[in-house]
């Protein structure tokens, strides 16, 4: 896949979503000469655990969208209540329309379509409608997926994989869930680089394709 000049959207649910299913290809991308967009649905206020202030999520997807290189300006956060995004579908929609024609995006990342958490299925579905016009990829979280589609892969780079987990490492709140730990991510992304004869990779289910 070749990411040069391309504009590329990827939508979070929640803040980190991002980074874990697409943040090895956002590293690679910028490489590239790629423009990264990542608009952020929920900072996830009523999770956040003691001891943090409300707003830190929303700190920590600032950081490590910057340390993935994506410019402080590309990154739009909202704050949509967590679990409760299929309760303002029409308002994310209208959301996605309006940065529509701002970005102009070739390529999309979000959610896949056997994602089974209510949130992530709800950025899915008003994905695919406000972006009838760029190609659609959807990313692997694998603890959210019964089933998962990998056709497509894209090869990484050991310093892009690095790359996924600085920005992982921002997330202070996550601490302690396994698939936030390094060891987790890079065997990941080794086992998705082995079915491509590559040391490393990210895999996407193709949701819709434009060349």
């Amino acid at each position: 896949m070749n990411f040069n000049n391309k504009n590329i959207l990827v939508l979070a649910p929640h803040t980190d979503d991002g980074e874990l299913g697409c943040g090895g290809t956002i590293a690679r991308a910028i490489a590239e000469g790629a423009q990264v967009y990542y608009v952020a649905f929920s900072t996830a206020e009523a999770s956040v655990p003691e001891g943090f202030p409300r707003n830190q999520l929303e700190k920590e997807v600032r950081e490590a969208t910057h340390l993935l290189g994506i410019p402080s300006d590309h990154l739009f956060v909202y704050k949509y209540q967590v679990r409760k995004l299929n309760y303002v579908r029409q308002e994310i929609l209208e959301e996605l329309i309006r940065l529509r024609p701002l970005i102009k995006p070739d390529i999309v990342f979000l959610p896949s379509s056997e994602d089974i958490h209510q949130d992530h299925s709800t950025v899915y579905q008003e994905g695919v409608r406000a972006f009838k016009h760029s190609s659609l990829f959807g990313y692997e979280l694998i603890w959210n997926n019964l089933s998962f589609s990998a056709d497509c892969f894209v090869a990484l780079k050991s310093d892009d994989v690095q790359r996924k987990i600085a920005a992982l490492g921002a997330y202070q709140t996550q601490e302690g869930r396994h698939y936030m730990e390094p060891d987790f991510i890079r065997s990941l992304a080794k086992v998705r680089g082995t079915q491509i004869s590559v040391e490393y990779a990210e895999a996407f289910e193709v949701i819709r394709l434009i060349f």
